[in-house]
C-alpha cells in the first residue's frame, strides 16, 4: 500500500490546509513559491544583462586605473601611507603598487616593475580573467574561478616569498 504524503512532508503536493496541520480540508496554495515549476530549461538571460557584470568590474578598474594614472602617487599627500611600513618599516606585498599602477598607465613597464613586480604580473592576470570572463558571458557560459586550495595555497607562498626578499639586502632590487 502507497502512503500518501502530508503537507510540508517531503514529496508532499503544495497544499495549503486551511484547517489545521492534520490534512482533513486542503486547497491549493497561493503562494507562488509553493506552485509547481515547469520542467525543462530556464530562459536564457539577455545578452546585456549576461555581460553587465563583467563590464561593470573592468569599469570600476579602469576608472581607478584612470585616477591613479591622473594623481601621481610619488606626490606626498595624496594616498595613505602603508600602514606596516609606517610601523614596522617591513615593505608589504602591496607596497609601490600605487606608484606600479601609475608607471603603468604610463607606459613605463621597467619603473612598474621597479616598484612593485607582483603588482604588474597581476594586472597582466586580472586582464586575462576578465577577458575571459567577458568572452564567456557574450556567448552564454557560465563563467568560475575553480583553482584547488593547492593552488590559493602557492598563490600565498608567493607573495609571502616575495614579501621576506624584498625586505633583505640581496633583494633590494625588488623593494619599491
Amino acid at each position: 500500500m502507497r502512503r500518501t504524503a502530508h503537507p510540508g512532508e517531503a514529496g508532499a503536493a503544495p497544499y495549503a490546509s486551511n484547517r489545521d496541520n492534520h490534512g482533513v480540508t486542503a486547497t491549493p496554495s497561493s503562494d507562488p513559491a509553493l506552485a509547481p515549476q515547469p520542467d525543462g530549461p530556464a530562459p536564457e538571460a539577455s545578452l546585456g544583462r549576461r555581460v553587465a557584470m563583467p563590464l561593470a568590474t573592468i569599469g570600476a578598474v579602469a576608472a581607478a586605473f584612470a585616477y591613479v594614472g591622473t594623481v601621481d602617487p610619488n606626490e606626498p599627500g595624496h594616498y595613505p601611507v602603508c600602514p606596516l611600513l609606517r610601523i614596522t618599516g617591513i615593505y608589504c606585498p602591496g607596497c609601490g603598487g600605487l606608484r606600479s599602477a601609475h608607471a603603468f598607465i604610463h607606459g613605463d613597464l621597467a619603473t612598474a616593475f621597479g616598484a612593485n613586480a607582483a603588482a604588474v604580473v597581476g594586472y597582466g592576470i586580472f586582464a586575462v580573467v576578465m577577458t575571459v570572463w567577458l568572452i564567456r558571458a557574450v556567448r552564454g557560459r557560465p563563467f568560475a574561478i575553480g583553482l584547488t586550495p593547492g593552488w590559493w595555497w602557492a598563490v600565498g607562498s608567493v607573495l609571502v616569498i616575495f614579501s621576506v626578499v624584498r625586505n633583505l639586502p640581496f633583494g633590494s632590487a625588488l623593494a619599491p
